[in-house]
C-alpha cells in the first residue's frame, strides 16, 4: 500500500472540499434534518456538506478501485464494506456544520485512512477559517502546512476544549474535578475554556493550545461523536506521541461493529506533556 501517494490524494480531496466551503462561507444556507444522534448538531446537514462529499469522492473513489479500499462517509449510508476490506477511507466532509451555519469558526474537513482493525494510517484535517492543513502518516510523522509539526506549549493554564460550555455539559462537576486534578499535578494557573467547535477541530485546538485536553464520558444515549470525528485526529496524535484514547485510556474503537457513534466508550484527547 502506497500510503504517501494516498495521503497526497487525500490532501487534494480535503483542499477541494475547502474551496467549496470558502465559496459558501458567507451565504445563508438551508438546513435539513437527518438521522443522527441525540444532539441537534448531529441531526443537521446542508447542501454544502453534500457538495464537499461529492468533491472528496471525486478524488477518493478511484483509489478504492486501484487499492481495493472501502469507504465510510458521514453523509452516505454505511455499506459495511469497511469490515471486508483491509483499509477504508473515513470521511467527514464538513465537521462542525452548526458552526458553519452560524458563521463562526469551528468547522473543518476530515479524511482518514483506517485499517480494518481500527488503526489509523493517514489523517488529514483542513481548517478553512485559517487555511491551515494538518496531516499525518503512520510512522512518518505529523505535519502542519506541509512542514514537520512540533508541539509548543504557550500557556501556563490548562485549556479545556469542548463542543459545549462546561456549565451546559452533563456531569460538569465531575469534569471540573478532573481538570483541577491536572492543574494541580502540572502546577498550572487555573483553567481556560474554548467551546463551540466541532469534534475534529476541537482535537486540533487541543494541540494548538497546550497544555490542553478534551473529553467525553461514555453514555447510553446515541452520539458522542462518530468514527469520522476522531479517525484523522487520532492519527495525528499518534504521530505526535500524544494521547487519543477512549475515556478509560484504551484504544479507540475506530471500526465499531454495531454502528459509528462513539458514545459507548467516550474519548480522551490530551496535550499535557511539555515539549
Amino acid at each position: 500500500m502506497n500510503f504517501l501517494q494516498l495521503s497526497n490524494i487525500a490532501i487534494k480531496a480535503a483542499l477541494a472540499a475547502g474551496k467549496i466551503i470558502h465559496k459558501r462561507i458567507n451565504e445563508d444556507v438551508s438546513v435539513e434534518k437527518k438521522k443522527g444522534g441525540t444532539s441537534y448538531a448531529s441531526q443537521i446537514v446542508t447542501a454544502v456538506d453534500k457538495a464537499c462529499e461529492s468533491a472528496i469522492f471525486a478524488h477518493l473513489l478511484p483509489t478504492c478501485d486501484e487499492f481495493d479500499l472501502a469507504l465510510l462517509s458521514e453523509e452516505t449510508e454505511d455499506d459495511g464494506s469497511r469490515f471486508e476490506k483491509d483499509f477504508f477511507w473515513c470521511i467527514d466532509p464538513m465537521d462542525g456544520t452548526l458552526a458553519f451555519i452560524n458563521k463562526r469558526p469551528g468547522f473543518s474537513v476530515s479524511i482518514a485512512l483506517v485499517a480494518k482493525d481500527g488503526t489509523p494510517y493517514i489523517g488529514v484535517v483542513f481548517d478553512p477559517s485559517t487555511d491551515t492543513l494538518y496531516h499525518a502518516i503512520k510512522e512518518h510523522g505529523a505535519f502542519k502546512n506541509g512542514k514537520p509539526w512540533g508541539i509548543k506549549h504557550r500557556n501556563d493554564c490548562l485549556t479545556y476544549v469542548t463542543d459545549r460550555k462546561l456549565k451546559d455539559t452533563p456531569r460538569a462537576a465531575e469534569i471540573e474535578k478532573l481538570l483541577h486534578k491536572n492543574v494541580a499535578q502540572l502546577a498550572l494557573n487555573g483553567i481556560k475554556e474554548i467551546a463551540g467547535a466541532g469534534s475534529v477541530l476541537n482535537g486540533i485546538i487541543v494541540l494548538e493550545n497546550g497544555p490542553a485536553c478534551m473529553l467525553k464520558f461514555p453514555k447510553k444515549e446515541t452520539g458522542g461523536g462518530s468514527i469520522w470525528d476522531y479517525a484523522a485526529t487520532a492519527c495525528i496524535y499518534q504521530e505526535l506521541g500524544l494521547t487519543a484514547t477512549n475515556f478509560a485510556g484504551g484504544r479507540l474503537d475506530l471500526n465499531r461493529k454495531d454502528g459509528t457513534f462513539m458514545n459507548h466508550e467516550g474519548v480522551f484527547y490530551s496535550n499535557l506533556i511539555y515539549g
